[in-house]
């Protein structure tokens, strides 16, 4: 007997959004609430020297945004492109660098007007400046988790996820509201002015050019100053 043949059902393509949006914004913030909670827990219970806490601190800022990244971006979109990984040019990059520069001397303004407003002058990042003067190894291990690391996870899930998902509803809400958020999850104390200084100039230059890797420069050419200056103010008046 002949068989009947089967009718051929064509396969229809998926097609994924064209930038992160909604569920892109829950589930990697989800994900980075909850990577946090097991971070703080786990800083409280463990028994760290200081330089230890510092090194530490950042290498678990670097995973917690680079898994809540993860999961964002494998939700549906499943390319990097989307969240601003791309290319981006050598002046832009170069830009950066000076951008770090200013950034920080805002930054630091804006913490040192905070500090006098509420009268917090807790040193939340006193771990992460012991890591930056434990010696040269240690230094060098600094380098590497808070000035390269923490500004890549960072980056990709507050301005690639976050301030990239914003963007549909204008640049200053894209820009304001990320950097809120990003200013919020740093907790409130001096820092928290700085997050936001970072997160505004970086959600600009992630307009402009279209790339996370120029605020990934700013980040870490803050991040360096902010550990390498009172190492270096330290030295010099011994």
């Amino acid at each position: 007997m002949n068989e009947i043949p089967r009718p051929v059902l064509a396969e229809v393509p998926v097609e994924r959004p064209s930038r992160p949006g909604w569920p892109e914004i829950v589930a990697g913030l989800a994900a980075y609430a909850v990577f946090e909670v097991v971070v703080i827990v786990y800083l409280q219970n463990a028994v760290l020297s200081a330089a230890m806490a510092g090194f530490v601190g950042f290498v678990l800022s670097a995973v917690m945004g680079l898994g809540a990244f993860a999961v964002a971006a494998l939700l549906r979109i499943r390319r990097l492109a989307p969240f601003g990984v791309r290319r981006t040019s050598g002046r832009s990059l170069l830009a950066a660098v000076g951008f770090g520069v200013l950034a920080w001397v805002l930054a630091a303004i804006a913490s040192l007007l905070y500090q006098a407003v509420t009268d917090d002058h807790q040193n939340v990042q006193v771990d992460y400046q012991a890591a930056a003067a434990g010696g040269v190894v240690w230094y060098l291990a600094t380098a590497v988790s808070g000035f390269v690391a923490t500004p890549i996870g960072e980056e990709l899930i507050f301005r690639g996820v976050l301030a990239n998902a914003l963007g549909r509803y204008g640049t200053w809400i894209s820009v304001l509201a990320s950097a809120t958020v990003f200013a919020l999850v740093h907790g409130l104390n001096p820092v928290l002015p700085v997050a936001f200084v970072i997160g505004v100039v970086n959600a600009l230059l992630l307009r402009r050019t279209g790339s996370v890797w120029p605020g990934i420069v700013v980040h870490g050419v803050n991040n360096a100053l902010a550990m390498s200056v009172p190492v270096i103010v330290a030295l010099a008046s011994s």
